[in-house]
């Protein structure tokens, strides 16, 4: 068994340890930003090739005790790089830090990279080139108070480029914090779905994913095939398995609308892309004036705020008209709206029933959820009314 750390956005570490666990993976340990675990490799590929929530499984290759940055040399040294990869290869080094007292965490980050150069040169008379754009392979730095950890990272590009977004529009959601969303709401395949401001279409190329048991990893490659020690016939089995356990496209009663017609035109390139058009109707649309879809579903969605738009004059007109267009339009669904605006549920003039807090990358986020009731002008919650529009 090997010791591993899949990383993944903040606000999402149970959902990843559910997809580590339902991988395979052993004595899971959740912390915040991703989850320590062991494994061995058919479950490190198979958990890059399934989980639709890590952004990087990294494979611990050793740790010790520090006092300066030779101490973290001497580390890297005597680590026996040559053993996983050939210096033909490339590689980068990245260094992160917490509560270290090391002053420079590029000198750390150059001095692991010339430990490997030396170990190399030592073995083999050659040395690895570095590349910083699109390295073979990849070492992580992870420097605690008094501890280094190096991880190879076997996943290469992070797993929520998914190969499939080509074309993206302001403010895209990453792959794998869409998807969390979709599984914090409890959408199934099967009730309707709708993303009436979808930009490049992040949401409805997740959800039309998961409706046809599309592997979030089944088309794109991965660091671990890099390694000297894969096993390719083990990797062909399950990639092979996951492919043949995808339906064929049809109708998903997916749903995506935006007002920009470049917006809706990217978001059908993509799905066009990626084979899932045929899942999803597209239109262009307004979302204070389209109708729902369907008499009962959930819709998702990134509007728009302040760190995305500066006319913070133009959200406090839009808000409470979004909040009446979702109780006169939307009775029967499920609204979850993602926004680092705190704002938002009392510009809307909605209670939420749910607040989870998410990061989008480094911006603290809240993902509320409003329930809205059918047959009422007014949204409720699962115990409490939602403030209608007089209220405040």
């Amino acid at each position: 068994m090997e010791t591993f750390f899949a990383s993944c956005p903040r606000g999402l570490e149970q959902l990843l340890l559910e997809d580590l666990r339902v991988a395979g993976a052993r004595d899971l340990r959740p912390i915040f930003g991703g989850v320590h675990f062991l494994a061995d490799w058919p479950v490190c590929y198979r958990a890059n090739l399934y989980s639709r929530i890590a952004t990087r499984i990294l494979w611990r290759v050793a740790l010790a005790p520090y006092g300066n940055e030779e101490d973290i040399y001497r580390l890297a040294l005597d680590t026996p790089w040559p053993k996983w990869f050939v210096s033909e290869q490339t590689l980068r080094v990245d260094v992160n830090a917490i509560k270290s007292s090391l002053k420079s965490l590029e000198f750390v980050t150059l001095r692991i990279k010339d430990a490997i150069c030396d170990r190399f040169r030592r073995e083999t008379g050659k040395r690895p080139s570095v590349d910083t754009r699109q390295p073979d392979l990849r070492v992580y730095g992870f420097i605690s108070k008094d501890e280094c950890t190096l991880y190879l990272d076997t996943s290469g590009a992070p797993l929520y480029q998914r190969g499939f977004r080509q074309k993206t529009v302001d403010a895209p959601l990453k792959e794998n914090l869409a998807a969390g969303i979709l599984r914090l709401s409890g959408w199934q395949p099967g009730v309707a779905l709708l993303d009436p401001m979808c930009g490049s279409g992040t949401f409805l190329l997740e959800a039309a994913q998961i409706a046809l048991g599309v592997a979030p990893g089944a088309r794109r490659p991965f660091a671990f095939e890099q390694l000297r020690h894969f096993d390719r016939a083990v990797w062909q089995r399950l990639l092979e398995a996951a492919r043949a356990g995808e339906a064929a496209a049809t109708d998903a009663g997916i749903f995506g609308s935006d007002l920009s017609p470049v917006a809706v035109r990217a978001a059908l390139a993509n799905l066009d892309r990626a084979g899932l058009l045929p899942l999803v109707t597209l239109n262009t649309g307004d979302l204070l004036e389209i109708k729902a879809p369907a008499e009962h579903g959930v819709m998702v969605s990134n509007p728009p705020y302040g760190e995305r738009v500066s006319d913070h004059d133009q959200l406090a007109q839009f808000y409470p008209l979004l909040g009446s267009a979702l109780k006169r339009r939307f009775a029967g669904w499920n609204c979850y709206l993602i926004s680092a605006d705190t704002r938002l549920p009392k510009m809307v003039r909605l209670t939420p029933s749910r607040k989870i807090p998410l990061f989008n990358g480094a911006l603290e986020c809240r993902l509320y959820e409003f329930r809205m009731v059918a047959g009422s002008n007014r949204g409720s919650t699962a115990n409490s009314s939602i403030l209608d529009s007089s209220c405040s």
